[in-house]
This record gives C-alpha cells, sequence and structure tokens, in this order.
C-alpha cells in the first residue's frame, strides 16, 4: 500500500477541536506535524494525538514521515497553506511512488462565519493600540456616516447595481459593529456588545414570524403583514400609531410615513388647512402635506417622485452647462 500524506484544512473560525468524525480518526491514527503551534494543536495533544511542530521544509518532513510511519498528517494554518499543498502536488507528479496526498476538511466554515472576522477586525482597531481615529468616535460623530451609508446602499439598489449595493451594504455592517463596539466601552450597566445586537435580531425575528418559527398558519400575506403588525404592538405597548416612526427621516418621506400609519389604523385625518393669515413656510408646507397625501391617495410614492424628478432636472443642468 503506498504511503499517504494528508492534507487536514480547518476552519479557524469554529472552536479549536471541532472537527468530523473522519478526521478525528486520522489525527489520533497516524502522526500530525504543523507549521506552529495553535490552539488546534494543543487541542489535539490534549485528545491523545501525535502533534509535531515543523522546523523547517514541510515537504521533506512530510516525505520523510510518509515513508517511515505509512501516513502522516500536515495540519494546515488558518490560510489553508495553498503553497505547501502546490509544492507537494508538484513533488509527487514527478515522483508519484514517493506517496499519495489527500486533501481533507475536518471542520469548514459555516454560513456567515465572515461576520466574525468582520468583529474580530473591528475588535483591534477599536482596542489600545489600534486606529486612533476609530477609538475617538462616539455614538453621535457616527450618525451622519450611519446616514450616509445607508443613503448610498440605496443609490445602489435605484441604480440596480448589486456589486455596488454588496460593497454599500459593507459598509453599512462597518457602522453597525463599530457601534456595537463602542458600545463596550460603556458605564458598567449601560454597555452591549454586538452579541446583544444579534440576540435581540434573533428574537425578534422569531417572535414576529410565527408562521414559520409556530404553528400559526401563514395565510396570505395581508394577514402575514397583519400579524407582524399586531405582535409589534404588544412588544411595543404604545400609546399612538405613530410611535417609533423616525423623526429625523427627509421631511416628504416623514409626511409620507405618517399618513401611511393613519391609514393603517383607518383614522382618515385630513391635512390641517392654512389660512392666508399664515407665514409663507407655512402655506409652502400645508401645500405639500396635501400633495403628499393626493400622492398617497393614487398609490405613489412621493419620495420616489420627487427624486425622479430631481434627477431629470440635474441631468437638464448639466445638459445646459455642457452647451
Amino acid at each position: 500500500m503506498p504511503a499517504r500524506i494528508v492534507l487536514l484544512v480547518t476552519s479557524p473560525r469554529l472552536p479549536a477541536g471541532l472537527l468530523t468524525a473522519a478526521a478525528w480518526d486520522v489525527v489520533r491514527r497516524h502522526p500530525v506535524l504543523a507549521g506552529a503551534e495553535s490552539e488546534l494543536t494543543t487541542a489535539l495533544r490534549v485528545a491523545g494525538a501525535e502533534v509535531t511542530v515543523v522546523d523547517g521544509r514541510a515537504t521533506e518532513a512530510l516525505l520523510d514521515g510518509a515513508a517511515r510511519h505509512g501516513a502522516v498528517v500536515w495540519l494546515a494554518g488558518p490560510a489553508g497553506d495553498e503553497s505547501l499543498a502546490r509544492e507537494l502536488g508538484l513533488r509527487l507528479a514527478r515522483e508519484p511512488g514517493l506517496a499519495e496526498l489527500e486533501l481533507m476538511y475536518g471542520s469548514w466554515d459555516p454560513p456567515g462565519a465572515r461576520l466574525l472576522d468582520a468583529v474580530a477586525v473591528m475588535d483591534r482597531l477599536a482596542s489600545p493600540g489600534g486606529d486612533p481615529w476609530k477609538r475617538a468616535q462616539t455614538h453621535r460623530s457616527l450618525a451622519g456616516f450611519l446616514i450616509e451609508e445607508c443613503y448610498e446602499a440605496y443609490d445602489a439598489i435605484s441604480a440596480g447595481d448589486t456589486d455596488a449595493l454588496r460593497e454599500e451594504l459593507g459598509d453599512v455592517l462597518l457602522q453597525v459593529v463599530l457601534h456595537a463596539r463602542l458600545a463596550e466601552e460603556l458605564p458598567e450597566g449601560e454597555r452591549w456588545s454586538v452579541d446583544d445586537v444579534a440576540a435581540g435580531l434573533v428574537d425578534k425575528m422569531v417572535r414576529r414570524n410565527p408562521h414559520v418559527f409556530a404553528d400559526a398558519e401563514a395565510g396570505t400575506l395581508e394577514e402575514i403583514e397583519a400579524s407582524w403588525e399586531r405582535i409589534k404592538r404588544a412588544e411595543k405597548a404604545r400609546d399612538s400609531v405613530l410611535d417609533g416612526i423616525a423623526l429625523s427621516q427627509p421631511a416628504l418621506a416623514l409626511a409620507a410615513k405618517i399618513l401611511e400609519r393613519a391609514g393603517r389604523v383607518g383614522l382618515a385625518v385630513p391635512p390641517p388647512l392654512v389660512g392666508s393669515e399664515a407665514d409663507p413656510e407655512a402655506r409652502l408646507g400645508s401645500g405639500l402635506l396635501a400633495t403628499v397625501a393626493a400622492a398617497r391617495e393614487a398609490d405613489l410614492d412621493p419620495e420616489a417622485a420627487l427624486r425622479r424628478a430631481a434627477l431629470a432636472y440635474a441631468d437638464a443642468v448639466r445638459a445646459a452647462e455642457k452647451a
């Protein structure tokens, strides 16, 4: 039976020692070589595996170990040790009788694993010795950046550019993990972390979707939306249907949201009329609110409509500049 070299690749984002049954069998049965000490080498030794850290050329050590023991395992580093795999592959292609090369995955990244990397990188940036700018920020100083990044993601959606959307959502995520990291520095009793953010989100998603996570019937989309609203009202115990509206959003969108919330519960409250004696700003505001109400009646989005008209006007301005 030919000698065997097993390249064991594991996910650095999972706890050390969390391996498949096949991986545990191979590391217990054969000598294990590694390029450096790590939490995983410690975990393997504790479990009774024979682990040796190689000081020098790994290729020669692996070929020698395979010749002496019949099989040897290389415990790949966090990046997978592609250069070593390539070097071994070329050597065995020239001398196939030396050993057979096998790639084995002892563990792999679960969906969302790279989020752990984002949290770890942000922790380093916002810790002593990291980025002075990020360490100097507060929730208030970052507020404008959060809005700006959300608008840039909105622009990517409007343009139908999914590559740009991926990048812009990364910038939104950066704001989330930075705010969460700064919250870890709050006084005792006030601090929270990104895990608290995620836990709250998970609880909310499960609670508000009983047709998926419980025994409730799914029904129509309208029934699902109505169920969502009932659960939200029970959670928040709000005094008004308008509670929870983001008051800092653009005025046109704010007016549309207020009208939409009022209509959702069947309140037909007409926009207030402003007399001729009112100041010009009040008369203009009243007229704009009436326009927003008319847009809602026509099932139109006033914010999107004004944005479209404004961008068309911007194109006309650029054309006039060139002329």
